[in-house]
């Protein structure tokens, strides 16, 4: 297992000629602004601050990176969906996650972060049309998993697998939250399997 705990900050993007090096294997941690994306990278990581938590949605507006020991890199897209960011921030915003998914070789595989309760919205479905158009493995974390009772949480796991199985075939999904720690030795052994695994697409 690789030491996610040493993971350290490289670099902050706003536009993709500002993107390092394409040659290092990257994991790319996407989802809605509310759904406890970088509460998530930074338990995986069990580094409280190293992605920028915020009690206001839309707080990460550039792709972060962040280096592995091992050579690997974490990448903190920009949250979707918050209506009280600008249009035309938003567009920005799309344009650039768009340009990097669909461009960047040496990306392994997106993690993709909903909150439990509210699962497959829009914006979420659109991230996922995204990852098959490009070829990308997607893992599904669904956050939060703390705030519901074990069935309720079971139910909301096997509804988002059935849809996956139908919309993104290939993908997978596990409950995952960062104030218990549940999920987090099973997201990174995704992480590993990605990084570990030459045939996944890139």
């Amino acid at each position: 297992m690789r030491d996610y705990n040493a993971a350290v900050f490289v670099k902050s993007v706003a536009q993709l000629m500002q993107l390092p090096a394409d040659d290092l294997a990257e994991v790319a941690f996407a989802g809605r602004s509310n759904a406890g994306k970088s509460s998530a990278l930074n338990a995986i990581t069990q580094r409280r601050a190293l992605a920028r938590t915020s009690r206001t949605p839309g707080r990460t507006q550039l792709l972060n990176f962040f280096a592995l020991p091992c050579g690997m890199r974490l990448v903190d897209l920009p949250g979707y969906g918050y209506a009280e960011v600008p249009l035309a921030v938003r567009q920005e915003w799309a344009a650039l996650v768009e340009g990097y998914l669909r461009d960047r070789q040496s990306l392994k595989g997106v993690v993709l972060v909903m909150d439990v309760r509210h699962p497959l919205t829009p914006f979420d479905r659109q991230m996922l049309d995204w990852c098959v158009s490009c070829g990308l493995a997607c893992h599904v974390l669904l956050t939060k998993a703390d705030k519901l009772g074990r069935g309720a949480a079971g139910n909301a796991l096997l509804a988002v697998r059935r849809t996956l199985v139908q919309d993104a075939p290939g993908a997978t999904v596990q409950l995952f939250s960062a104030v218990s720690h549940q999920g987090i030795e099973e997201a990174r052994e995704r992480l590993e399997s990605w990084f570990d695994d030459r045939s996944v697409p890139a």
